[in-house]
């Protein structure tokens, strides 16, 4: 029978001892602070960082409405237009700051 200290016991295991719980949890907090500087906060009431049964990290984004994903895809689109340069991007590129 093994010691209560064996660390190799599965039925101890936790997964906030994993790599993977804080990578899922560490990108979580940086895609809430987008959505949350997007003024998108709200619309993302089921974001959570999660792991599967294989201990693979996760997150889930829930579901949205269709104005939410709308307002996702346009906020993605100027992103990428921005990373590549884009002219049709113009100012929207640069950060305001009153």
């Amino acid at each position: 029978m093994p010691s209560e200290e064996d660390p190799e016991d599965a039925a101890r295991w936790s997964p906030l001892e994993t790599d993977e719980w804080y990578a899922a949890r560490n990108a979580t907090t940086a895609l809430r602070d987008v959505l949350t500087a997007a003024g998108m906060a709200r619309d993302f009431p089921y974001l959570r960082a999660d792991l599967n049964a294989f201990g693979h990290g996760l997150i889930e984004l829930g579901r949205v409405s269709p104005e939410t994903a709308e307002r996702l895809a346009e906020l993605l689109r100027r992103a990428s237009l921005c990373a590549r340069g884009s002219e049709e991007a113009g100012d929207s590129c640069t950060r305001k700051t009153d």
